[in-house]
C-alpha cells in the first residue's frame, strides 16, 4: 500500500493530462469533420474514437505502473510479433483505398505498422543500451540496427505506406545519432543515403512520386496530385486568426478536404479554431515532447533515457511531417497526427507509449 501511495505521489500528471487533452482535441475534430447537424445521429467514427480514448487511457495508466526495465527482455519477441503481423497483413490483410494495411478484428481494424514503430524503437534501444566504445559507434556495429529497421520498412512499403516507412527510418537515425555515433560513420551514412535516393525513387509508386513533386507547385495539377495540398491550405487559411467556430468549417463539411479525419485532421481543426487554436495545439505537442526529453535526461539508466527519446521522437517526427503536409511545406506521404487523428491502433499504441514515459519518470524516485 505504501508503494502505491509513493507511485501516486510521483505520477506524472502533467504528461498524462497533456495526452488526454490531445485526445480530447482529436475527438472534437473528428466530431466536427463528420458533423451532419444536431438532428442527425452521431457518426459511428465518433463513438469508436471515444471508446478508443477510454481504452488508451486505461493502457496508459497500466503502462505507467509497469516497470519499463522489463521491456528490455521482451524487445526481440515484441519485434518478431510485429514482423509477424506485418507479414499477415501482406498475405491476408484488408485493402482500403489501394492500400493493404489492416487486419480486421471486428470491433477494431488493427494496423500493425503502428505497433512496428514501437517495436523498432524498443529493439534499437535494447541494442544501444550499453555505452558506445571510445570514439562512438563504428559502421560495422550499426549493421544490425540497419537490418532491424530495413525489414519492417520493406514490409511497410509493400502495403504501401511511405509515411510510416519514413518514420521508422527517421526515428532509428535519431536514436543512433543521439546514442553516440562516430562522426566518420555518420558521414558515410549520409553519403550512402544520398546515393541510395535515386534507387529508392525508382521503387516508389507513380502516385507517390507525383505527391513528392506536387508540393513544390500543387497548382500544376490542381485536380490530381496537388488536390490534397490545395484543399488543406484553403481550409487552414480560411480559419484566419480565431477560426470559423466549431461545426462551422466548410471544407470538411462539403467534403472538399480529403482524409479529413486522419491525415488532414489538422486542417479541419485549423479552419474552425484558427491561428490561435493551432498555436494552442502546437503548444500541447511542444509540452509533450519537451517533457519526454526532460524525462530522458533525468532517467535512472541509459535504457530508460533512450526509450524516452525514442517515444518522444515518434511524436516529434509525426507531428512535424503531418503538419508539414497539411500546410504544404512537405509532400503528402500519409502520416496521422498523434493522439488527434481518427484511428484505434494509432491512438491506443501512442497512449500506451506515453504511459511508458510516465513509468520511466516515476521509477527514478522509487528505485
Amino acid at each position: 500500500m505504501a508503494l502505491d501511495r509513493r507511485m501516486l505521489l510521483h505520477f506524472d500528471w502533467t504528461i498524462f493530462m497533456v495526452a488526454v487533452a490531445l485526445g480530447g482535441v482529436g475527438l472534437v475534430s473528428v466530431l466536427s469533420a463528420t458533423w451532419a447537424g444536431a438532428h442527425h445521429p452521431m457518426e459511428p467514427l465518433v463513438v469508436r474514437q471515444l471508446i478508443w480514448i477510454g481504452v488508451g487511457v486505461a493502457l496508459m495508466r497500466a503502462a505507467a505502473l509497469f516497470d519499463y526495465r522489463v521491456l528490455s527482455a521482451y524487445a526481440y519477441p515484441f519485434y518478431a510479433a510485429a514482423l509477424g503481423l506485418l507479414i499477415v497483413v501482406a498475405v491476408a490483410g484488408q485493402s482500403t483505398g489501394g492500400s493493404r494495411r489492416w487486419i480486421n478484428l471486428g470491433l477494431l481494424k488493427l494496423e500493425p505498422s503502428e505497433l512496428a514503430k514501437l517495436a523498432v524503437v524498443l529493439v534499437i534501444v535494447h541494442y544501444l543500451r550499453e555505452e558506445p566504445p571510445r570514439g562512438g559507434w563504428r559502421a560495422h556495429q550499426m549493421l544490425l540496427p540497419a537490418v532491424l529497421v530495413a525489414i519492417p520498412v520493406a514490409l511497410v512499403l509493400k502495403q504501401p505506406d511511405l509515411g510510416t516507412a519514413l518514420i521508422l527510418i527517421m526515428i532509428t537515425a535519431t536514436l543512433v545519432f543521439i546514442s553516440g555515433l562516430n562522426w566518420r560513420t555518420m558521414a558515410v551514412a549520409v553519403l550512402g543515403a544520398v546515393l541510395a535516393a535515386p534507387v529508392a525513387w525508382h521503387y516508389l509508386k507513380p502516385y507517390q512520386r507525383e505527391r513528392m513533386v506536387s508540393f513544390i507547385n500543387p497548382q500544376s495539377d490542381p485536380l490530381g496530385a496537388g488536390y490534397h495540398i490545395i484543399q488543406s491550405e484553403i481550409a487552414i487559411g480560411s480559419g484566419g486568426a480565431w477560426g470559423k467556430g466549431i461545426f462551422q468549417g466548410t471544407q470538411a463539411r462539403l467534403n472538399f478536404l480529403p482524409e479529413q479525419t486522419t491525415d488532414f485532421i489538422f486542417a479541419v481543426y485549423a479552419e474552425e479554431f484558427g491561428f490561435a487554436g493551432s498555436m494552442l495545439l502546437l503548444g500541447l505537442y511542444v509540452a509533450l515532447i519537451a517533457r519526454g526529453a526532460w524525462i530522458a535526461r533525468h532517467a535512472r539508466d541509459r535504457f530508460g533515457s533512450l526509450l524516452a527519446l525514442g517515444v518522444s521522437g515518434i511524436i516529434f517526427w509525426q507531428v512535424a511531417i503531418n503538419i508539414g503536409m497539411a500546410t504544404g511545406m512537405l509532400p503528402v506521404v500519409g502520416i496521422t497526427l498523434p493522439l488527434v487523428s481518427y484511428g484505434g491502433s494509432s491512438l491506443i499504441a501512442m497512449m500506451a507509449a506515453v504511459g511508458v514515459l510516465i513509468s520511466i519518470n516515476m521509477r527514478r524516485y522509487l528505485f
